[in-house]
């Protein structure tokens, strides 16, 4: 497929960086580059040539600064709940193909853009970085599986403030509470990131994609399909309220929310 929104790059050996790459958007996630994304992830989980994926943003600012407000803000409950179902498609391909998937996060992951970066392996941080789960603010739940993903980071009672509060965590917080693994200097990150995945690749890809499963738990995708699925009816339940029209629409105009409840 022709691709507009992602920037691919292979390194040897037998790496593939996915590059998200909206600019003027922050790297925002709209329906089409979530649809590339899927494509993308779903050809590398079956390519033998690749062995370990890097997801990052295109630029020095964002990594992906959530889903595409502009493009949410007039969806249905059942529009609102599809878009759901086709960012979870995109998170269990990074969170179960047989490849090693890390989240190269380089500046903003808000909202979708840190529940993108949870459902990989690991994540890698530049000092650059900021983390936050922002939808409570938005008259809305996170909705690409950080309810479920998260609590495994950071543990249940971070998990539920980070998404209460929408609070912005720092590169160095998030080292600290256990949401990524490493920080790096922005100047010498993606070169650092590479060292990472090239010392993954170099190992036998089989058993790799033996101790992946293994990790992540034999029958682990059983339990997070009903999960997703929950999460997906919920997030969508909450388009056409009150708060979730108050909240996009003060987001797009710029200006504070007003929220007086359902």
């Amino acid at each position: 497929m022709t691709l507009e929104n992602l920037i691919l790059e292979r390194v040897e050996p037998g790496i593939l960086v996915v590059k998200i790459s909206r600019p003027k958007a922050l790297n925002a996630l709209n329906t089409a580059t979530l649809v590339e994304l899927k494509e993308v992830l779903r050809e590398a989980s079956e390519d033998a040539s690749v062995r370990v994926v890097v997801l990052t943003g295109d630029g020095e600012k964002a990594f992906v600064a959530g889903a595409d407000i502009a493009e949410m803000q007039h969806k249905t409950s059942a529009e609102g709940t599809a878009f759901a179902g086709l960012g979870h498609d995109v998170t269990k391909l990074l969170e179960l193909m047989p490849k090693p998937t890390i989240a190269a996060v380089n500046g903003y992951a808000f909202g979708g853009g840190t529940e993108m970066a949870i459902a990989c392996d690991f994540i890698l941080a530049s000092a650059n970085a900021v983390f936050a789960q922002p939808e409570v603010g938005l008259g809305i739940i996170p909705g690409f599986g950080a309810n479920v993903r998260l609590a495994k980071f950071v543990g249940l009672a971070r998990a539920k403030e980070m998404i209460f509060s929408g609070r912005r965590v720092k590169a160095d917080e998030a080292v600290a509470i256990g949401l990524a693994n490493r920080v790096f200097a922005a100047e010498e990150f993606m070169a650092k990131v590479l060292e990472v995945a090239q010392q993954i690749s170099r190992h036998s890809h089989s058993a790799v994609a033996c101790a992946k499963q293994v990790l992540n738990g034999s029958s682990e995708s059983v339990g997070l399909d009903a999960k997703l699925a929950a999460e997906a009816r919920a997030f969508g339940a909450l388009f056409g309220s009150a708060d979730q029209r108050e909240g996009m629409t003060a987001f797009v105009e710029k200006r504070k929310a007003s929220f007086e409840g359902l």
